[in-house]
């Protein structure tokens, strides 16, 4: 069974993180992807445009109706099914984010959704 981890895009990549994958749309400013060692970048996985900005408008208000949209894209995508077949072959997957929020962000729903799936 694949583990799998959460981490900041800014921290620095350890051994146990397995194969790492970017999961944001939009790549963080101020950062150039040669220096970031990520094994894939999941675009395709992330939230809608149209529920990320939504959302960000008033994150802590919007959470759970935010969660709830979110786990309801991720169940009903092509593109996710085809990433949780990629990420099986791992022991470890590390999903690397950008945002600030430990607690309200985008990589806590892929990672619980994954861990049911996978």
């Amino acid at each position: 069974m694949t583990q799998i981890k959460l981490k900041r895009i800014y921290e620095d990549p350890e051994s146990s993180d397995g194969y790492r994958v970017f999961v944001d749309r939009l790549w963080p400013r101020g950062m150039k992807k040669e220096a970031v060692h990520y094994d894939l970048w999941a675009k395709d996985v992330t939230p809608s445009p149209e529920i990320r900005e939504w959302f960000h408008q008033a994150p802590d208000e919007r959470w759970n109706e935010f969660a709830a949209l979110y786990q309801k894209e991720l169940s009903g995508s092509d593109a996710v099914k085809q990433f949780v077949e990629e990420i099986k072959k791992y022991p470890v997957v590390t999903l690397l984010y950008a945002t600030k929020s430990p607690d309200h962000n985008h990589a806590l729903i892929l990672k619980e959704y994954l861990e049911h799936v996978i």
